[in-house]
């Protein structure tokens, strides 16, 4: 169990390296993957704005150089989901209700001694790819290649 006394250092020591970060170039994509404040708001958050567990936040920060250092060496990715989800756009100075195709993208690798999956968000055709969560020793589906739009273990939204 992680020492939560020091939680609000170190969160504040990732979000600062996370700001820092901005944008990657990724050779798994051939692309830039940018380092939106959504992504790190998903390492502290889950789903529906719950704060995630503080043992399990700390041990996402503490990934975060990882996972930065994945996304710059992978050359693939080995999951890959597509996902229909409503957002809230405005349209002509009115909140409206809209669905867009989103796309999640896995990367899992053994990274400095720790087993980690980095997860890569699309929204919509015209979206970037940005960097969404960092999960500590993800469990791989070893009949991933079979079904390629249901790769993914777990729920890539709150994970």
């Amino acid at each position: 169990m992680e020492d939560v006394s020091n939680y609000q250092k170190l969160r504040n020591d990732a979000q600062s390296f996370y700001n820092s970060i901005g944008k990657i170039y990724s050779p798994a994509f051939n692309q830039e993957i940018y380092f939106t404040s959504e992504g790190f708001n998903h390492i502290v958050f889950k789903g529906s704005r719950t704060e995630r567990e503080r043992p399990s936040q700390i041990l996402r920060f503490k990934l975060l150089p990882l996972a930065v250092k994945l996304a710059k060496l992978s050359t693939t990715y080995q999951e890959f989901e597509e996902t229909i989800k409503e957002f809230d756009v405005k349209s002509f100075k009115k909140r409206i209700r809209k669905s867009k195709v989103v796309k999640y993208w896995g990367i899992i690798a053994i990274i400095d001694g720790r087993k980690i999956k980095v997860i890569i968000r699309k929204i919509g055709d015209m979206g970037n790819l940005h960097f969404w969560s960092v999960v500590p020793g993800w469990i791989t589906n070893k009949y991933r290649d079979t079904k390629l739009f249901t790769a993914m273990k777990g729920n890539p939204e709150e994970d």
